[in-house]
């Protein structure tokens, strides 16, 4: 069955948010909070909070910020372009030098979907998998 696209509206809202986080090392973290798109001028503030626990540490709060736009384009809260998210789901790739990430989105399962992450380079090397149900 394939997968309908999705639209800026579609993600508007709130949402449940879970991350698992698995270095390369073999160390892992999880992410449990929320994520929220909210509507602006020029398209949505996409908002997440929660904790973030890492094996051995305080369980930490953690909150990050992007902007969308309607064409789905992803810019970091300082206004640089990160990526573009593919409306029927698939990859999608973002050089921050000198690392690499790449992203699949699955929306598959609609309104359930996800991202999964793997980020390498000198500095980076882990995967990321988020999941993400309506709130």
């Amino acid at each position: 069955m394939p997968t309908e696209a999705r639209a800026l509206q579609d993600f508007l809202g709130h949402w449940l948010l879970s991350k698992t986080i698995r270095q390369a090392c073999g160390q892992t973290a999880a992410f449990d909070g929320t994520a929220s798109w909210t509507a602006s001028p020029d398209g949505a503030v996409y908002t997440e909070r929660g904790t973030l626990n890492l094996a051995g540490a305080a369980p930490l709060t953690a909150e990050r910020q992007y902007r969308w736009t309607d064409a789905l384009d992803v810019f970091f809260d300082d206004g640089r372009f990160f990526h573009r998210v593919p409306p029927l789901g698939g990859r999608a790739a973002h050089w921050c030098d000198p690392d690499q990430y790449e992203v699949t989105y699955d929306f598959g399962t609609w309104p359930v979907f996800s991202a999964h992450w793997v980020v390498k380079g000198p500095r980076k090397d882990y995967s990321m998998a988020c999941f993400y149900k309506p709130a």
